[in-house]
């Protein structure tokens, strides 16, 4: 892309860089005009859009070598290299000819066969069914499920899957090895009265509540449309749920989450059926991203042969596509991308959903192109004209490349002119300014366990923590319509892919409901918030905390302390600005101070604290120094390296910074976190309370004492305190539970399934301090 733009001659650069959206169509007609006789361009395209030079693309041969390794380690014992090994060969395994379809069955059997060995006894079933629901004569992969079925007690079932084997098996010995296995299983299941194991589970269950009042558009004159409610809103109100126009998962996470929900992928990951790129996490996401392929089975006669009713009633039920569901009105989102084709993979994430977003707009109105109405795609806000000249013509090319790489990927003919290129570019900034990354919350465990809940005592212990993963961009048409605040009323977070949006406090009827697009106030200064939502969204913020909130707080703080730190000089025209502080006209403010500016001065480097002066620059390079220590403390936390060195360091750098610094600094409260990871990390937990309360005393300061905020560091501290056997846990356990409740309302214990195990330690801890009383 660089090399592109720096080829596209000067007056047209200069011309794009001086458009606004008026000039778009004139600007890119010149452009088109440019590429269509510029060799580089068609060469690139072709690159990215001819699945026959994609990196994207299957390869059977990578399958079979894949298979033959995965068959050595299963030999050998080592299950979890022969899973990770079997799972490649599945994602690179083409399914276009009837012996690739057998190969990617086998492959479903293989897998399965090791998912039984680690224990993972539904994971193994679902691998079966896949197989099946290639290949329904496999009598390995009835076999198979059998097996797993009766591990799980399913004997019923058990029974009838090697019933089918039985038939299948094309040897005398091999029918003779499953009866013997038929009349222990029988055995087993006259001896038991355990009850069968449910197969699936249903994973997707949202609890629902109720909307309490409805949402209107309003209009605001700074800040355009906005939200407010129709009645009044208490806390924690569920006001908004919304799933998305259109969505595209981000590219850190393409191995580690599901690319249709969102959530993390299982053991039995399931590929796309045409690209080596995308992977789900069950069969009814595949289909829901790239379509129902249908199989054309030409040897299925044979099974129904010797087949008694039941048996083929009970084969036609696990044959179907358990996965997946009838959804007539769902369109696939990967579906035009699905042809092994390299520009999904390589173009940034906001250009492949404009892509999205574009072909399903075309789809919903049958195939129809009509560029005049791709304007209206999303009716939502675009500021084209305060781009960069960089960005503009860096949007040009993105929006031709992205035509070109459609119509090479489409059934329909995309018409490609200097209009129908200015209305993606109209598209792709409308998402810039509108999209909404998706984030799911992650619990991380100090010493590397998975299985959050168990604490046990001092140089034991196990602590938990919490951080938010991006692993989405996504259009929400009505979520995009809330307005931004530096200090949110409302809390948007996410469960898969739908939206959720909650009330953080009490709003009243009629008040604009709005959420955080960056940093909030305590997180940023207020001049770099400023100029983050100015890059990134093309407006200055005039909310509350930006226009009073942090200076208004700073200087009431300094005010209260200079009475009792300086003794000479007249301090009555200076305490009189406490007047104005409760007011909004900031400007009063700094006219007051600049009026007594010749009464009273405080010379650089004088200390507020403690009225001593202190060499700037030196403090300065102590500083920068101390910064640099906690970084690679922060890089010693994750890559579990944590020395005695490093932590003495950072201690002593952790010094250096609170004697710099004001006592409330956003970044000692995140060095005080470091210094709490890192000691859980080395098993001192004693140390590890110590500054994660120290952090929380900081971040109490900057946000009100129930943001979110402070629950996720009372996540850190309250395992911390189960681990110590402090019984300070109760109390702190039940704040993060209110504040989390607030934020997240019943969707808490399923965004954060450990609570279970906190609050369950929290009773035991509760009931053994009424005991110590």
């Amino acid at each position: 892309m660089e090399k592109l733009k720096s080829l596209v001659p000067e007056t047209l650069k200069r011309m794009i860089g001086e458009s606004s959206a008026d000039d778009l169509p004139r600007t890119c007609s010149s452009l088109v005009d440019f590429l269509l006789h510029f060799e580089p361009f068609h060469q690139m395209v072709r690159d990215l859009a001819d699945p026959e030079v994609a990196l994207c693309g299957k390869n059977k041969e990578a399958a079979l070598e894949s298979k033959q390794k995965g068959n050595k380690c299963f030999l050998s014992g080592d299950y979890a290299n022969a899973l990770d090994l079997y799972t490649q060969a599945l994602i690179v395994a083409p399914m276009d000819a009837h012996e690739d379809r057998n190969l990617v069955a086998t492959l479903y059997v293989n897998r399965a066969s090791v998912l039984h060995k680690m224990g993972l006894l539904r994971e193994c079933l679902r691998d079966c069914n896949r197989a099946l629901q290639i290949s329904s004569n496999y009598a390995k992969a009835w076999y198979r499920r059998g097996k797993a079925n009766a591990s799980m007690g399913n004997y019923k079932d058990t029974i009838r899957d090697l019933d089918v084997a039985k038939i299948l098996e094309l040897t005398m010995g091999g029918k003779r090895q499953i009866e013997s296995e038929m009349k222990i299983i029988l055995d087993q299941q006259n001896s038991t009265s355990n009850p069968s194991i449910q197969q699936y589970e249903n994973t997707s269950d949202i609890l629902d509540e109720p909307h309490p009042t409805g949402l209107r558009c309003v209009a605001t004159p700074e800040k355009g449309r906005g939200m407010a409610s129709t009645g009044d809103l208490p806390q924690a109100s569920l006001v908004h749920t919304e799933d998305p126009f259109s969505m595209i998962i981000l590219k850190p996470c393409r191995e580690t989450h599901c690319h249709y929900c969102l959530n993390e992928l299982p053991a039995d990951k399931v590929p796309c059926t045409s690209c080596s790129i995308t992977l789900y996490c069950s069969k009814k996401c595949q289909i829901r991203a790239g379509g129902k392929m249908s199989w054309d089975y030409p040897n299925n006669q044979r099974i129904h042969e010797n087949l008694s009713a039941d048996l083929e009633k009970y084969i036609a039920e696990t044959t179907l596509n358990v996965d997946s569901e009838t959804d007539t009105e769902h369109i696939p989102e990967h579906k035009h991308e699905c042809k092994g084709v390299h520009w999904p993979a390589v173009l940034p994430s906001e250009i492949v959903l404009a892509g999205r977003v574009l072909v399903k707009s075309i789809i919903k109105r049958r195939g129809s192109t009509d560029i005049f109405n791709l304007r209206e795609i999303l009716d939502l806000s675009h500021h084209y004209s305060k781009t960069p000249p960089e960005r503009k013509l860096e949007l040009h090319i993105y929006s031709a490349v992205l035509s070109y790489c459609l119509q090479y990927s489409n059934d329909f003919e995309l018409p490609i002119n200097g209009f129908s290129i200015s209305q993606i570019v109209i598209l792709i900034s409308q998402i810039r300014v509108n999209s909404m990354t998706v984030v799911c919350m992650k619990s991380i465990d100090q010493h590397g366990l998975e299985d959050i809940g168990k604490f046990s005592s001092l140089g034991g212990g196990l602590t938990s923590n919490v951080e938010q993963v991006r692993v989405g961009q996504a259009i929400y048409t009505s979520g995009s319509l809330f307005n931004h605040s530096c200090q949110p009323n409302i809390h948007a977070y996410f469960l898969s892919r739908t939206l959720f949006i909650r009330t953080t406090e009490f709003v009243a009827a009629g008040v604009p409901l709005e959420l955080s697009y960056g940093p909030q106030v305590g997180q940023w200064d207020c001049k770099d918030r400023v100029k983050f939502l100015e890059d990134e969204y093309s407006f200055r913020c005039q909310c509350s905390g930006c226009l009073k909130s942090s200076v208004v707080d700073c200087e009431k703080e300094k005010l209260k302390r200079l009475p009792n730190i300086i003794t000479t000089g007249n301090m009555e025209h200076h305490l009189q600005a406490e007047e104005f502080i409760n007011i909004d006209d900031i400007d009063r403010v700094a006219h007051h101070h600049m009026q007594i500016n010749s009464l009273f001065h405080i010379n650089p480097g004088l200390c507020l604290k403690c009225c001593s002066y202190r060499d700037l620059e030196s403090s300065s390079a102590a500083a920068n120094k101390a910064w640099i220590i906690i970084r690679r403390l922060q890089d010693a936390i994750v890559s579990k390296d944590v020395s005695s060195t490093i932590l003495v360091d950072a201690l002593s750098s952790l010094g250096v910074l609170r004697s710099t610094f004001h006592a409330y600094n956003r970044r000692i409260a995140e060095a005080e976190d470091n210094l709490a990871q890192a000691f859980c990390f080395v098993g001192e937990l004693q140390h590890a309370m110590e500054h994660c309360k120290a952090s929380i005393k900081i971040l109490e300061k900057l946000y009100n004492p129930n943001h979110i905020v402070i629950g996720y560091e009372l996540v850190k501290l309250s395992s911390i305190q189960l681990s110590l056997g402090d019984c300070a846990a109760v109390d702190s356990i039940n704040r993060l539970c209110d504040i989390f409740s607030c934020y997240y309302g019943s969707h808490a214990y399923k965004i954060f399934p450990y609570f279970q195990f906190l609050k369950r330690r929290e009773k035991q801890t509760s009931s053994l301090k009424d005991q110590q009383k």
